[in-house]
């Protein structure tokens, strides 16, 4: 009987040690399993992100292009009849970018919106009591043959912002304002800016061959924007880069821009405005300077309601 008791053991021992050795070999195959296809997913999910980012420049072509406008602006500073110090007065003509952040109210730079603003010599002539005087401010949209007034002017004291309001009233329901940011920006961030670098000239450049060689001469920067206008050639331009650095209200970035493209908005991947492009780092042509585009809510909250203010 004594004899048996160890033949007994091992055979009810087996079944579990058939388990133990199958666990051995199975477990370490399961786990392997596990490890690949977290690593596939997370390469599935990088590989979306980078279509992703791709895409975001068409994206926010197609999306939002027709609320970026180009701008005309001209202005004189008038002198006083008894003023001392007296020169000739000229006008001066001005372009740059804005975009819709309201169904009747475009942002833009104080710069572009308020020429003179950090103009040395216009500032230097206000000193002396010259006073300014805006002629004319008009924004071209894509996809409208005419020209759009301009009006109430509101600028911000303390950053390099303003908004405007259109004279005559909403445009149609196709010209959506641009949804602003809420969460902050970070150094590394995706960053598309938008605008007309050069006013008229790159839409003249991109413009057909027979349309160019019309206008390819003419000095006229408001009737080579009324015949861009009817021909449907308002169209702005893209570039993308990354953020460098975010200091304060102002963010650095090396997206491509130029002259003419100052009050353009500034996209997050996300294709929401994080800032307006303010001004070019001199001498560093990776270096641009957008203003972040938190400030514009109280500026537009403003106009929107007077007495609040």
């Amino acid at each position: 009987m004594s004899s048996l008791r160890p033949l007994r053991l091992i055979l009810l021992g087996l079944p579990w040690l058939l388990m133990v050795l199958m666990a051995v070999r199975i477990y370490p195959s399961h786990m392997a399993n596990l490890a690949l296809n977290g690593a596939v997913s997370h390469l599935t999910a990088q590989l979306g992100d980078l279509q992703r980012r791709q895409a975001m420049p068409s994206f926010v072509l197609k999306r939002h292009r027709n609320a970026i406008c180009y701008l005309y602006l001209t202005y004189t500073l008038e002198w006083p009849s008894k003023s001392i110090v007296r020169r000739l007065p000229h006008r001066m003509r001005v372009s740059g970018t804005g975009f819709l952040v309201a169904n009747d109210i475009i942002a833009s730079n104080r710069h572009v919106l308020e020429p003179w603003f950090g103009d040395p010599d216009d500032e230097q002539q206000i000193r002396e009591g010259a006073k300014p005087k805006i002629e004319k401010i008009v924004a071209f949209f894509p996809g409208l043959m005419d020209p759009v007034r301009l009006k109430d002017v509101r600028i911000s004291v303390d950053q390099d912002l303003a908004i405007a309001r259109l004279a005559d009233g909403p445009l149609p329901d196709t010209f959506q304002p641009l949804p602003l940011a809420i969460r902050d920006s970070e150094p590394g961030d995706q960053v598309i800016v938008v605008g007309y670098p050069l006013g008229t000239s790159t839409m003249l450049a991109k413009s057909p061959s027979d349309l160019y060689q019309r206008l390819a001469s003419s000095k006229d920067t408001i009737q080579i924007a009324n015949e861009l206008a009817a021909n449907g050639m308002i169209r702005p331009s893209a570039t993308c880069g990354h953020l460098s650095d975010v200091v304060g209200q102002k963010l650095i970035y090396d997206a491509p821009t130029a002259k003419g493209g100052s009050g353009g908005p500034v996209f997050n991947g996300n294709g929401e405005v994080i800032g307006i492009n303010s001004a070019l780092i001199e001498g560093f042509d990776g270096g641009a300077i957008g203003i972040a585009a938190q400030p514009l809510k109280p500026l537009i909250m403003s106009l929107q309601h007077p007495s609040r203010r």
